[in-house]
């Protein structure tokens, strides 16, 4: 018998790079083979479909990181576990998203910009670094760190499987992983 699922929302937050999509994966195939309702928010694809008009200036990178989350807030308050992957690069607006959706996981994945610029498959750090891209996280446009991420991942340092254990430990601490099919 399976028991009810409860709504969750696990925010993947670090610099273009660091992992954040690769740890996602993980943790959503992990999920999906335990029985649970997930869904992906990545970052990327939100921005091309529903925050297509928004450009880069602060203003905008907000605008988008409360619609992800105003998204986020809807999936998990009707029983789904939302796992988003956004640079999200102020801790302000991240703290409103929190607020406004409540049951909230932040993983902050950290690594440092050289390991970031090393695993540039699109060469948007190169573009950055020459001026063909303006306001571009972590080289012209700041990054704020979470200051008390539920989760750390330095993927510097572990495995993308090292990584997505962590998280999926975290949620299992907090009891998440518990209310389905009596994990």
């Amino acid at each position: 018998m399976k028991l009810k699922q409860y709504g969750l929302t696990i925010w993947f937050t670090g610099l273009s790079g660091a992992g954040k999509t690769s740890i996602n994966r993980v943790v959503e195939r992990e999920l999906r083979s335990l029985g649970y309702q997930v869904e992906v928010l990545d970052g990327d694809i939100v921005r091309q479909n529903l925050c297509n008009g928004l450009g880069f200036s602060k203003a905008d990178r907000d605008e988008n990181i409360r619609r992800i989350g105003f998204v986020a807030h809807l999936l998990t308050r009707n029983n789904v576990i939302v796992l988003v992957s956004a640079i999200s690069p102020y801790r302000e607006v991240r703290e409103e998203v929190r607020q406004r959706i409540g049951t909230f996981v932040e993983v902050y994945v950290n690594s440092p910009l050289e390991i970031c610029e090393e695993r540039d498959v699109k060469g948007l750090y190169k573009k950055a670094r020459n001026g063909d891209i303006k306001y571009f996280t972590g080289i012209d446009d700041p990054y704020e760190p979470p200051l008390n991420p539920e989760v750390e991942c330095r993927t510097d340092k572990e495995t993308v499987e090292q990584s997505a254990s962590k998280v999926l430990a975290k949620l299992a601490d907090f009891g998440y992983l518990y209310s389905l099919g009596g994990q």
